[in-house]
């Protein structure tokens, strides 16, 4: 566990605004990074969102809130789980959906 004092993605989001496409590119490349790093240690999290994303004071992006994470078959799932406003159409639908 790690104490992250910068507060949630959110909240920066709401704060900056129209952040440009630099710190887009900042965000997502360091997102990105860390979805193939959990994805390669078979973990989904399966509830990312902008309020489960926390930001540190050298604006390092830190993924939290591993309540609905899956750590096994992680390519062949079909629980209803996330927030409803954030899922892909095939969990709200019941489907077999592949977590990555």
């Amino acid at each position: 566990m790690e104490f992250v004092t910068g507060g949630l993605l959110f909240d920066t989001c709401q704060k900056l605004g129209n952040m440009g496409e630099d710190v887009g590119r900042y965000f997502m490349h360091q997102l990105l990074e860390t979805m193939e790093y959990m994805h390669s240690k078979q973990v989904v999290h399966r509830d990312l969102k902008l309020e489960n994303i926390l930001v540190d004071e050298n604006m390092n992006l830190k993924v939290a809130d591993f309540g609905f994470a899956c750590y096994k078959n992680i390519n062949s799932l079909s629980s209803y789980r996330g927030t409803m406003t954030y899922m892909a159409p095939e969990i709200k639908e019941g489907k077999m959906y592949d977590g990555t």
